[in-house]
């Protein structure tokens, strides 16, 4: 016995450096490839979470940005938190939707059905109150050849583990402006409201928001090293002068023309 104690005490760290060594393997199959800038293929069918075959195309057919996720509806982890986060990012943000953007779900998992989509739908939903968002997030299915062809286009890898019948990837929502273009990447599972809703004025080109938003988001740049917007000092100085600018040519305008006023009174 001690003597297998021994044994088991000697190759124990190679045992564990082995182990080590294999998850690092697994974990390179998961990854993120940015692919900003480029447009994803809009023309491939879906089906959507009541059974209807529709095209991507239709759901980028305005002037407002997409908010795109991958998921399994079966996923008992990863998954549920990034939809829970999105769900729960969305509900906060403090910005009634006014179809100012769209959210998009794919499964990744080509055997699930429409009815799945629908439950988990209205899981996911059951705490947002906007009807327009209630609406205009739509969860979908899709084909092993359509998950290619949307997982490679935006750079999401992931894996199949067979021994679990789990998908294993990465924590990530993408977001898209109206014409399908990559505009931005969102990691973690924690998409804070300021974060998504500045991703989505910068997908849609100043499309959707208010003229003091869009001065905001002027003022704020993303950080990838945080993944968060932060504020850019540069802007917010050159916004300040210009400010400055305004409100100095505004008081020197009213002054010239009361100065004008009394000198014509005066000469009359």
């Amino acid at each position: 016995m001690p003597r297998l104690l021994i044994i088991l005490f000697l190759i124990s760290p190679f045992l564990i450096a082995q182990q080590i060594k294999d998850n690092i393997k697994e974990l390179n199959k998961i990854s993120v490839v940015e692919k900003l800038g480029d447009y994803i293929p809009l023309d491939v069918p879906l089906i959507n979470e009541v059974g209807d075959s529709v095209s991507l195309k239709n759901y980028f057919n305005s002037d407002v940005p997409v908010l795109f996720t991958f998921a399994y509806y079966e996923c008992p982890m990863l998954c549920s938190q990034v939809l829970s986060s999105i769900s729960t990012s969305v509900k906060n943000l403090d910005w009634g939707s006014q179809n100012r953007f769209k959210v998009v779900t794919v499964s990744i998992d080509p055997g699930e059905t429409p009815e799945l989509a629908l439950k988990k739908k209205k899981f996911y939903l059951s705490e947002i109150t906007d009807p327009e968002i209630k609406s205009n997030w739509t969860f979908f299915t899709t084909t092993q050849n359509i998950i290619d062809t949307l997982t490679n286009a935006l750079g999401f890898e992931y894996y199949y583990v067979e021994e679990r019948d789990e998908y294993a990837h990465p924590a990530v929502a993408f977001v898209l402006s109206p014409d399908g273009k990559i505009s931005r990447y969102l990691y973690g599972l924690n998409y804070e409201p300021k974060d998504l809703k500045f991703a989505l004025l910068e997908a849609s080109e100043g499309k959707v928001g208010s003229t003091i938003e869009r001065l905001l988001l002027y003022c704020y740049h993303y950080d990838a090293t945080a993944n968060t917007y932060t504020p850019f000092a540069r802007n917010i100085m050159q916004l300040g002068g210009v400010l400055t600018l305004i409100f100095l040519g505004s008081f020197l305008a009213v002054y010239w023309i009361r100065e004008n006023k009394r000198q014509k009174i005066a000469e009359q």
